[in-house]
């Protein structure tokens, strides 16, 4: 699984180095292959292994086509999104337009996420996710109800 989080940098041809621990997990669950890096939002990048990716494609072809959701989600999976391939240095572009609106420069926070990874910019994250969007007592009872 893909877990924690690790500073990482993008470099200055859009490319980001993926954290050691997460590249070795990949490698040993997935081999060398192809990733699809695409967003809902603009606010992150998502790295799916291609694998994981066509899971979901999967899930969403069982939607009938004219369907608002899955409309929605199609248009800003691939507005967002491209296939990209890992470098034998580790590295993985994120293309221009995503990288823009997610403000992906310079340092940036890799998160894992199970069975993809997101990366954002460490301060838009602690603004969208923590402060504006606090651990509450309701989260807290979601969660319990599943033993945790």
């Amino acid at each position: 699984m893909l877990r924690g989080s690790y500073t990482a940098r993008m470099d200055e041809k859009s490319r980001l180095k993926i954290p050691a621990s997460f590249k070795r997990y990949l490698d040993e669950r997935y081999g060398r292959p192809d990733y699809y890096v695409t967003s809902l939002t603009g606010e992150y990048a998502r790295i799916y292994p291609l694998q994981e990716w066509e899971e979901i494609e999967n899930k969403m072809a069982l939607l009938p086509t004219m369907d608002p959701a899955r409309r929605k989600f199609l248009d800003r999976a691939n507005y967002f999104g491209q296939m990209q391939q890992v470098d034998a240095q580790g590295r993985i572009l994120i293309h221009t337009l995503l990288r823009g609106t997610a403000e992906l420069l310079g340092e940036v926070t890799v998160f894992g996420y199970l069975t993809y990874l997101e990366v954002w910019s460490a301060e838009r994250f602690r603004r969208l996710r923590l402060d504006e969007q606090p651990y509450s007592d309701e989260d807290a009872e979601a969660i319990a109800r599943l033993g945790i």
